[in-house]
C-alpha cells in the first residue's frame, strides 16, 4: 500500500475544499485523518457527502486501491452500497481489475502486511531483560501523560464510521500477549540456509550499540515533517546538527533505510509511518535516516512513502553502529537471490502495491533504533539481517510504551513476580 500525501488522499473529490480547514485543525496527515470520528467530522462541518468520501477513501487506502478513489466517490454511492455491487458491476462501471475486485470485496483484511508468511514466523530467542541491559532508560520518575492521551484517542475513535480500522483496534492488534519473550535489546530475524547451506549469511552483533556511538553523529535534515501545502523539499540545505539534539526532549525512533528506492524499504517506511498516531500519543518521534543523498530519490520517497523528517547520515555512522562499528553488507546474489527469507520479504512488499527503482547503493544493511529521551540510551536496536526485514511493530510499540511509562511497567513486573512466587 503506497503511502499518500493528504492531497493525494483526498484526490479531486469533495474533501479537497476542506484542505485549508483540515490543516488549521491539525488533521494534516493521512494516518491522523483516518482516525476521525463522527464528532470530529461534525465539529469541522463535514457534509454527508464528505463523510462518505472519507469512509470510502480510508477503506481504499487500507487496501492499496486509491487509484479508484475519484471514480467511486463520483458515483454518489456510500461504501456499503459499493460493497454490495457485483464483480461485473465493479469492472464495468469503474474499470476495476479482477485482482483488485477481490481485494476490494475482502472486508476483513487490509493490506497491513506486517507479519511474514507462516513458514517465516520468528522463533523465540533467549530471553533478555530489557531493563538490565540498558537500565538508565527506566529511571525516569515522572509518569508520562501520553498514556492518558492514548486512552483518550482510543475512546474517541469508537464512533468512527469506519471503526473496523479504528485506532482502538490498531492498538489491540499490537498488544503483546502474556508470556511473550522479547528478542532482546538487539533483535534480528533468523537467517535462512542459502544455497543448501553452501553460502553463509554475514554475522551480526549480539550487543546493543553504546550510546557514545550515536550521540555525536552529524546529521542533516533533508525534509521536515510533512504538512498540507508545504514545499516538497527544503530548498536551502540545513546546517549539520548533532544527533543527540533529536531526542533531547522526546524519545525517538530512527529507521535506517538501506535504499529509499527499494520496494522493501519503502514498504517498511510506509508501514511504520502509518502508525504515527500511536507514536504521537506515546510522545515518540519518527525519523528516517539515509546514508546516501540523491535528491530525486528523496523526492520520490518523501512524502509518498514517509511523511516524517528525513535525515542524511553522510558518514554512515548510524549504519556502522548497527554493525558494531562496521557496515553490515550483503551481495545481491547471495543475500537476495539465494535467500528464501529475502524473497519472502520482497513478495510481502510487492503485495502491498509499492513501486520501486534501482538507483543508489543497496548493499548496506539498515535497521532501527529506539533512543530514550536525553542521555538515557538506546532502548532497542533492530538489524536488517536479511534484505527486507523490519522490526515487528508490536515489539516497537511495546518498547516505546515501556520507556514512556516506567512506573506502570515496574508495577506490572512486581505483580508478575508475586504471581510466580
Amino acid at each position: 500500500m503506497a503511502s499518500f500525501s493528504i492531497e493525494d488522499f483526498v484526490g479531486n473529490g469533495s474533501l479537497r475544499e476542506l484542505l485549508p480547514k483540515l490543516l488549521d485543525e491539525g488533521w494534516d496527515d493521512v494516518p491522523t485523518l483516518k482516525i476521525m470520528n463522527s464528532e470530529d467530522m461534525d465539529e469541522i462541518g463535514m457534509t454527508r457527502q464528505q463523510k462518505d468520501a472519507l469512509e470510502i477513501r480510508s477503506y481504499l487506502h487500507d487496501r492499496a486501491l486509491m487509484q479508484y478513489g475519484d471514480q467511486l466517490e463520483a458515483s454518489g454511492k456510500g461504501l456499503p452500497e459499493l460493497l454490495s455491487l457485483s464483480a461485473v458491476d465493479l469492472s464495468s462501471q469503474f474499470g476495476m481489475k479482477r485482482g483488485h475486485i477481490a481485494r476490494f470485496m475482502d472486508r476483513n483484511s487490509a493490506c497491513a502486511a506486517d507479519p511474514l508468511p507462516e513458514p517465516y514466523t520468528v522463533p523465540a530467542r533467549r530471553q533478555n531483560n530489557l531493563a538490565s541491559r540498558n537500565s538508565s532508560i527506566y529511571r525516569s520518575q515522572n509518569l508520562s501523560a501520553n498514556s492518558r492521551k492514548l486512552q483518550s484517542m482510543t475512546r474517541s475513535s469508537g464512533s468512527n464510521p469506519h471503526s473496523d480500522f479504528s485506532l482502538e483496534q490498531s492498538l489491540a492488534s499490537f498488544k503483546i500477549n502474556d508470556g511473550y519473550v522479547f528478542k532482546g535489546v538487539v533483535a534480528a530475524l533468523p537467517a535462512e540456509p542459502r544455497a543448501c547451506g553452501c553460502v553463509q549469511p554475514p554475522p551480526i552483533v549480539e550487543n546493543v550499540a553504546p550510546y557514545s556511538a550515536i550521540e555525536n553523529i552529524s546529521v542533516q535534515k533533508l525534509t521536515p515533517e510533512y504538512k498540507i501545502g508545504m514545499e516538497r523539499l527544503i530548498k536551502n540545505k540545513t546546517p549539520p546538527m548533532k544527533a543527540s539534539e533529536l531526542w533531547r526532549e522526546k524519545p525517538a525512533i530512527l529507521v535506517c533505510i538501506r535504499r529509499p528506492g527499494c520496494i522493501m524499504c519503502r514498504a517498511e517506511a510506509h508501514q511504520l509511518y502509518s502508525k504515527k498516531p500511536i507514536f504521537d500519543a506515546l510522545g515518540v518521534q519518527l525519523f528516517a535516516v539515509l546514508h546516501e543523498h540523491i535528491e530525486s530519490e528523496v523526492k520520490d520517497f518523501w512524502p509518498r512513502y514517509w511523511g516524517g523528517v528525513v535525515l542524511f547520515d553522510g558518514r554512515q555512522e548510524f549504519f556502522k553502529a548497527l554493525g558494531g562499528g562496521k557496515l553490515l553488507k550483503d551481495k545481491f546474489i547471495s543475500g537476495f537471490l539465494l535467500n528464501p527469507r529475502a524473497i519472502a520479504n520482497y513478495k510481502r512488499a510487492k503485495a502491498i502495491g509499492v513501486e520501486q527503482n534501482f538507483k543508489g547503493e543497496g548493499e548496506i544493511k539498515g535497521g532501527l533504533f529506539i533512543v530514550g529521551r536525553g542521555k538515557s540510551g538506546i532502548a532497542y536496536q533492530f538489524i536488517e539481517r536479511n534484505f527486507g526485514d523490519w522490526a515487528p511493530h508490536a515489539e516497537v510499540i511495546e518498547i516505546c510504551n515501556r520507556i514512556q511509562n516506567p512506573q506502570q511497567n515496574q508495577l506490572e513486573s512486581t505483580k508478575s513476580s508475586k504471581q510466580e512466587e
